[in-house]
């Protein structure tokens, strides 16, 4: 398995980005390779402050790179040399089995839908976040940010997409899938909510177990939470500043230390040909670490693949 890496994406690029890859590959197994896609004269500088040798990678020079603030698609077009163009050749044409980026959300969301193509079937990919349960466990919410407009057959799939994946890869079995609205009843909510869940009751493609309110969200009544993708971003970044203020106030508590992001690292883009990983843009060595693992995880589950068995 080889594990591409985009060494200058990330606020803290590449100083945090080599260090994660240093710790992730002392972590994997030797099956396990790490492409890193970036500068070489940097990443070879950071390698050397660890006292790690450029034989441990396999080292993608590369003249560009993309930053936050760039249009996705035009970065993309203008910057065919960038770290995060050439991570997505080498995942196109099969060089490497999973490509992730803590960079510009939009042109790894971009570049995948345009390089490596959707699943044929998926309507439209999409972007999930891991919520920790109280119980332990842990529930899937999706789309957070990549569809904020939706339609009815787009949330249907979205229950498919993050049934797949918290089976697959959180190890969830039969997950229960719910609607996220503002009440319980089949009734209540938009008329999207409402197109929706008459689509989604009774169907035979996932455990759908009705509307969910978002005061639930961290217990047992479901494990895959769907909603638009307005509607999931806003649900992330409030809980990202609930976990914020906590430690701002320097509370301890086991639960809510699982709500730091630097545990997961990254989230999927459910739906694409080949694994591709967006992690936060203030990740650090730790974050990167954990992104690394993750594709390597969703790269072992042949996850695309079995979302594509399940749409035929």
């Amino acid at each position: 398995m080889r594990i591409g890496i985009d060494i200058m994406g990330g606020d803290y690029a590449p100083q945090k980005t080599v260090h994660g890859a240093i710790l992730a590959q002392k972590e994997l197994t030797k099956e396990a390779e790490i492409v890193l896609f970036g500068n070489k004269e940097d990443i070879l500088s950071e390698l050397k402050s660890h006292k790690i040798s450029e034989n441990m990678f396999e080292i993608v020079d590369c003249l560009e790179v993309i930053e936050m603030g760039e249009h996705a698609v035009k970065a993309l077009k203008l910057k065919p040399k960038s770290s995060i163009s050439t991570g997505f050749h080498y995942l196109s044409t099969g060089k490497i089995d999973g490509f992730a980026s803590a960079g510009n959300t939009g042109a790894m969301f971009a570049g995948g839908f345009f390089s490596v193509k959707a699943i044929s079937g998926v309507i439209r990919p999409c972007i999930s976040t891991v919520l920790p349960k109280e119980n332990g466990g842990v529930g899937v919410l999706l789309d957070v940010g990549a569809n904020a407009d939706c339609k009815a057959d787009v949330l249907y799939q979205f229950g498919i997409l993050g049934s797949l994946f918290a089976e697959h890869v959180c190890g969830i079995k039969y997950p229960k899938v719910g609607l996220l609205n503002l009440g319980e009843e089949k009734t209540k909510g938009n008329l999207l909510t409402q197109a929706s869940y008459e689509m989604m009751e009774g169907n035979r493609d996932y455990n759908f177990v009705g509307n969910i309110e978002s005061r639930d969200l961290f217990e047992e009544s479901s494990d895959v939470i769907v909603c638009d993708g307005f509607t999931g971003n806003i649900v992330l970044k409030e809980a990202e500043a609930f976990y914020n203020l906590i430690k701002k106030r320097g509370y301890e508590d086991e639960y809510f230390q699982r709500f730091n992001y630097e545990n997961y690292g990254g989230t999927p883009v459910l739906g694409l040909n080949k694994t591709v990983i967006i992690g936060h843009g203030i990740s650090n060595e730790i974050a990167i670490k954990n992104m690394i693992s993750l594709t390597k995880d969703v790269v072992e589950a042949d996850l695309t693949t079995k979302i594509e068995e399940k749409l035929k």
